[in-house]
């Protein structure tokens, strides 16, 4: 896969990205052949988070990365704050919430750096929007990360276009990315105006559970329009949802979560599928259960 997508004129990802929520779950050697292959097959770009696996994902992809002879400068890491979890790993918390105070944003982020094993962060994003945020604030731990060298790019997730232009207002850098919840089953965004904001502001989305999650994949295969199809572009089904992400123009960085070293050989494939604007059109019928207007 050599196709990449720049989200700023001086960064560069893979045009999927690699998820790293459950690396916790897999032993050292899994957790090798996983991020390996992906390498192989020119996944470069890799999401992390510090809640992920209870604040443990980061830490375990730094033990593996410190003993690797990777050059940092090409692969892409990924990192989010924001967001403080009720877990036995953090006692301090007494109700699950939200801090994109200043002084959370810059120690978060140096914690993510080293766990992670690495001088900096491609991109950090604030991962919840905060009701209680100070944009005014957050620009200032931005300006203050990006200064030291320790964070390149900014972004956000999970924000409406309401909350990024505000913080956007707040900040003398542009914010590359709004990662989201978008899928062939989650498609509100394709109607409600969220894609066609950032596409406006030549803004490349990041999409979260890309694929919609097992269950919804079961009862979409059980339509036979939709195996057809399968069969019909000699694709899987993970590749056949990626590819359908990928056909939009607002260039939507999927965030592939499979642990699953096949599966993620598989997934480049979506890249290489060319459309039918009606197959287009029929799967997202297939999954909404009715017509467009």
């Amino acid at each position: 896969m050599e196709e990449k997508i720049k989200l700023s004129s001086d960064l560069e990802f893979s045009r999927i990205a690699l998820g790293m929520w459950r690396i916790h779950n897999s032993s050292r050697e899994e957790l090798d052949k996983v991020i390996k292959t992906a390498l192989d097959v020119g996944i470069t770009s890799f999401d992390h988070a510090d809640i992920y696996g209870g604040y443990i994902c980061e830490e375990t992809f730094g033990n593996w990365f410190k003993d690797q002879s990777i050059d940092r400068s090409q692969i892409q890491l990924i990192s989010k704050c924001g967001i403080k979890l009720l877990t036995d790993n953090k006692p301090e918390h007494r109700v699950k919430h939200y801090d994109t105070s200043e002084a959370h944003i810059i120690k978060s982020a140096e914690e993510s750096l080293g766990k992670l094993e690495t001088e900096y962060l491609d991109l950090l994003l604030i991962h919840r929007p905060d009701p209680i945020m100070n944009p005014e604030e957050m620009a200032s731990a931005f300006e203050k990360l990006k200064a030291s060298g320790k964070v390149k790019h900014f972004g956000v997730s999970n924000f409406t276009h309401d909350q990024l232009d505000l913080l956007q207002q707040a900040c003398d850098m542009p914010l590359v990315t709004n990662q989201i919840e978008i899928s062939l089953f989650h498609n509100e965004p394709l109607f409600d105006g969220t894609l066609d904001n950032l596409l406006k502001r030549n803004i490349k989305p990041m999409a979260w559970s890309p694929l919609g999650g097992a269950e919804n994949i079961k009862k979409l295969l059980a339509k036979p329009e939709v195996t057809n199809m399968a069969d019909k572009y000699e694709i899987d089904a993970g590749g056949l949802l990626l590819s359908w992400l990928l056909e939009h123009p607002a260039g939507i960085v999927p965030v592939f979560g499979s642990m699953n070293p096949e599966r993620i050989k598989q997934a480049p494939k979506a890249l290489a599928l060319e459309w039918d604007r009606q197959d287009w059109f029929i799967l997202l019928e297939a999954a909404r259960g009715k017509r467009v207007a």
